[in-house]
């Protein structure tokens, strides 16, 4: 490969000059403050040029260096004698995000090749080509920054908007004397501790729960009635961390701690009427919605959305804090038509599928749900025609594919259900394989929990007796590899393809291997997050794999979420094809990698099957 290298190109008596490197991932090549022995060409694998603070807490990335190019250019100028080395002032490190193969040239080599008009051109034109995608990933960065800087949502933390003064009573406190407490202070709830360290909470609402309406009497220890290990925050989280926190919990008060001590409560209410008060318009909306207020509540959960998408927050905060309005949606439409049709002959549960199933929704798509019950009655043909007629109230479209309550082949008692995924699973035909993808998407959101436990066993054992199943799913998957992009980034973006169908090219395969492989260790639901963490938990997948994945997919999410923002903004026709044209250096670097990623993830699944 070297012999026609331009440096190398009729003095190949020069390589015995070099010497040749091999990194494994995370491996630093180059150190910060050091000076560079020479220029480093990279023969196979991946590095990337950073920048870190001095705690290593901080990184930037300002480029990634592909197969047949070259770093170490900041050292030019001392060989050049036009700037002497004399001291620290390396400021980048470079570091192999895979396993990388190079080369060092020493600049000794260069020496003896520097009268070659080629080997100027040659690095010229390297200098030129880094230094432009330099400028153009800075330019980017301090973009974000100035935009960071001006939107306040972004950097505010727990610790800025915390009450530190918090109202403590002990576990042997009665009942009666927490209310007066909370009457006193003026506050709707009290944190239970001993010696600083927290035990539980008691709220207002835990009063009229736990106490007036179930007739408790108020001389009991506080120990009775609270709540013990509640969820708490960080004081360096950040507003949109807590924010999440409470809409996933469905709580209003947040203890903070840190260092296992109590050092503060931060409440809902105190959160969105500092930060985002149409927020809480929009929950308190929600949760009181009736018949004629659901067709406002579209509009009022896409101004939520607009105010995430303008404050800039991570898109993974933007897809927990719109799934978690979207999910109360629901629940009320399926609440609204129990509501109108009277109580259930049986117990039943409601799942959702597809993006609201792995909680990625952040606009309202198609209807994909399903009802599963203990008995058959009329009464659950009834449910699931309310249920999709609220819900399309709502702003929900009916899912073209009829997958939907509505539909008697989606909705049906647990031995049903037994039947049918069993017929999927006898007659593996590529329809009923689709079916199953979508089915297994799923995620309960409202009903009954036994009903949805003896639902799952009834999964797991079906899945134990069908590894033929398994094994069509995984050939079904070889059908759509996600593509190979291991070109060079110059040549990929310029002269070969010029788009690629995001949905179907990269998050369909990822998510498909994803569950596959879940399947296989009996991890039947969950969000892809927790199908990864249960997959760790069972040795499946290892930490730096893990990593890299979370990475890739958190990439990939940021620009499609972003991308399908901006066409609903300017109303344009709503498509996954990813223009190449249309996205930055840094992007395209980043796809690259994230695609390596996903691409090992199916490699994975293929093992499983010998395929």
């Amino acid at each position: 490969m070297l012999q026609d290298h331009p440096i190398f190109s009729g003095a190949t008596e020069l390589l015995s000059m070099c010497e040749k490197k091999s990194y494994n991932k995370h491996d630093i090549i180059f150190q910060k403050n050091q000076a560079r022995p020479g220029l480093m060409l990279i023969t196979a694998g991946v590095a990337e040029v950073y920048i870190s603070s001095d705690d290593r807490r901080v990184e930037e990335v300002l480029e990634v260096v592909q197969p047949g190019e070259l770093f170490g250019f900041s050292s030019l100028a001392s060989f050049l004698g036009a700037s002497p080395y004399d001291g620290p002032e390396q400021l980048v490190e470079v570091r192999a995000i895979e396993q990388v193969d190079a080369l060092l040239i020493p600049f000794d080599v260069l020496t003896k090749r520097w009268d070659d008009p080629n080997v100027h051109d040659y690095l010229l034109q390297q200098i030129s080509v880094r230094l432009r995608d330099i400028y153009t990933s800075l330019a980017e960065q301090v973009k974000l920054a100035r935009h960071y800087g001006e939107s306040k949502a972004i950097v505010t933390r727990v610790q800025d908007i915390m009450t530190d003064t918090t109202i403590q009573a002990e576990a042997t406190t009665t009942i009666r004397s927490i209310a007066a407490l909370m009457a006193k202070h003026r506050v709707s709830s009290i944190l239970i501790s001993q010696q600083g360290q927290l035990q539980g909470i008691i709220t207002e609402r835990d009063l009229v729960n736990r106490v007036l309406a179930a007739g408790y009497s108020y001389d009991e220890p506080a120990v009775h009635i609270m709540t013990v290990n509640p969820i708490t925050i960080s004081r360096f989280a950040y507003f949109y961390d807590a924010l999440s926190t409470f809409l996933q919990h469905n709580i209003k008060h947040l203890p903070v701690v840190e260092n296992d001590r109590l050092v503060g409560i931060v409440s809902l209410s105190d959160l969105l009427r500092k930060k985002n008060e149409n927020m809480i318009r929009t929950l308190q909306q929600v949760d009181n919605a009736n018949h004629e207020l659901l067709p406002r509540m579209k509009s009022a959960m896409y101004d939520v959305l607009a105010n995430l998408m303008h404050d800039k927050v991570p898109v993974a905060q933007v897809l927990t804090i719109m799934t978690d309005l979207y999910d109360r949606l629901v629940k009320r439409c399926v609440q609204l038509a129990v509501e109108e049709l009277g109580s259930p002959p049986s117990a039943f549960s409601f799942y959702v599928m597809g993006s609201s199933g792995r909680r990625e929704q952040f606009l309202l798509t198609d209807q994909d749900h399903f009802l599963v019950y203990e008995q058959d009655h009329p009464y659950f043909s009834k449910l699931g025609e309310k249920i999709v007629k609220n819900m399309e109230r709502a702003g929900y479209a009916r899912c073209k594919g009829d997958m939907m309550a509505s539909n008697p082949q989606w909705r049906g008692t647990i031995q049903q259900w037994r039947d049918r995924l069993r017929q999927w699973s006898i007659q593996s035909t590529n329809e009923n394989l689709l079916l199953a993808q979508n089915f297994f998407s799923y995620r309960k959101l409202y009903g009954d929990e036994e009903v949805h436990e003896t639902f799952e066993d009834g999964i797991r054992e079906l899945l134990d007796r069908s590894k033929i199943f398994l094994y069509r799913l995984a050939q079904l998957e070889k059908e759509h590899p996600v593509p190979t992009l291991d070109q060079p980034i110059r040549s990929l973006f310029r002269l070969d393809r010029k788009s690629i169908d995001m949905k179907k090219e990269i998050l369909f395969p990822y998510h498909h291997s994803l569950q596959i492989l879940s399947l296989v260790h009996r991890i039947i639901s969950g969000t892809p997050q927790e199908r990864i963490q249960q997959l760790a938990n069972k040795g499946v997948l290892e930490a730096d794999f893990i990593k890299d994945i979370t990475t890739a997919i958190d990439e990939v999410m940021t620009v499609y979420v972003t991308r399908k923002w901006q066409q609903h903004t300017r109303q344009e026709q709503s498509s996954s094809i990813l223009m190449f044209t249309h996205m930055t250096s840094r992007e395209k670097e980043e796809l690259i990698l994230s695609l390596k990623s996903i691409r090992e993830l199916q490699g994975l699944l293929y093992s499983n099957f010998s395929l």
